[in-house]
């Protein structure tokens, strides 16, 4: 057979510069398990950190060898060597970060979901581009090995016209991780499905009409979602399935994703939700007309997190260096939110919504 196996160049690439200064603000979970790691392992440069509780920011510092903890926002702004501002906080409260931030001249790495409301979202994008500076959003799952996999093949033409898509995640998420998620008006679609909501325009594009079903187990607390069933539709006529269920309690716990095309089949795993957060790489196989009858495996040695997370950061820092608009920009984050926000409608109103009814 002869060699026809694609290159697939699928890890983060870097700036051309690895001492843009970077200062974060909050110091939860994901600082700890994912940012941190993940730019500690890309030789990225961490200035300080501040968070309003600082016996966990000092704990940080201490964890992750970071010389300065900040007394506050303020404080960390004031520093010439912090170039850009990676703000990790609850949604409701970033837009006024992002006005300081940007007030100091400093780029922006926001945390996803850039807001629990559509026009503050915008807002953050607006005082951004007034003020001249970067704003990316760390939806970082379009780094996830499987997915950027699957985006290097469609564009190598391995699946032809796309035709059919899913990603369908079966699991048991233990909500004490995030109390306040579990405890306020949004879970699943605003948390967790925003990730494949991201991931899948960036690979299809924004759909005509999205419709999705929500709600949760028996005996669950929270007055929120926590299982999803989402289709979207496309004028070219793609469907997507988005099937998402968290009360997954026995043991077949499963992660999966397919793209059908006209000209080939891409299939994988999703290796970071079989045990979160540790997770284990993701899987990819796809075949194509151009070899019938003979599947590809790639093998994949990096994983969601942290490796993933060096992804925005990068695409950040190498916008800085040549102008152009981060990968995961604060504008295109704006149209994930739509669709996020177009789907909750749906629930609310039993019906289909198009993403473009969603606005300021």
């Amino acid at each position: 057979m002869p060699d026809i196996f694609p290159h697939l160049d699928y890890k983060p690439k870097l700036p051309q510069r690895m001492d843009h200064g970077i200062g974060i603000v909050g110091t939860g979970g994901i600082v700890n398990y994912a940012h941190l790691p993940a730019y500690k392992k890309a030789g990225f440069k961490v200035v300080g950190i501040t968070d309003r509780n600082r016996e966990q920011a000092e704990r940080t510092a201490k964890e992750h060898g970071i010389g300065k903890v900040y007394a506050s926002l303020d404080e960390l702004l004031r520093q010439p060597e912090i170039e850009i501002v990676d703000i990790a906080v609850y949604p409701a409260e970033q837009v006024a970060i992002v006005e300081q931030a940007a007030a100091a001249g400093k780029h922006l790495l926001c945390q996803k979901p850039l807001s629990d409301e559509y026009p503050k979202a915008v807002r953050s994008v607006e005082l951004a581009e007034r003020a001249k500076v970067k704003i990316a959003v760390n939806q970082q799952m379009r780094w996830d090995a499987g997915i950027r996999c699957t985006r290097l093949l469609m564009d190598d033409g391995w699946l032809g016209t796309p035709t059919y898509a899913a990603i369908q995640v079966h699991c048991k998420t233990d909500w004490s991780l995030w109390p306040w998620i579990y405890q306020g008006k949004h879970v699943e679609i605003m948390f967790h499905s925003i990730h494949y909501i991201d991931s899948l325009r960036y690979l299809l594009g924004d759909p005509a009409y999205v419709f999705t079903s929500g709600s949760r187990a028996p005996g669950e607390t929270t007055q929120a979602e926590t299982k999803t069933l989402t289709t979207w539709e496309y004028t070219s006529g793609l469907q997507v399935l988005i099937d998402v269920c968290h009360t997954t309690w026995q043991d077949d716990a499963y992660a999966i994703f397919r793209f059908e095309g006209t000209e080939g089949v891409i299939k994988g795993t999703i290796g970071l939700m079989y045990n979160y957060p540790t997770g284990r790489p993701d899987t990819l196989e796809f075949m194509s007309k151009r070899n019938p009858g003979y599947w590809f495996a790639a093998r994949l040695d990096s994983m969601w997190i942290p490796d993933a997370f060096a992804g925005p950061m990068a695409s950040l820092m190498r916008s800085i260096e040549n102008g152009s608009e981060p990968e995961t920009s604060g504008r295109d984050n704006l149209r994930t939110l739509q669709v996020v926000f177009a789907q909750y409608r749906s629930i609310a109103e039993k019906r289909a919504v198009r993403p473009e009814e969603i606005s300021a």
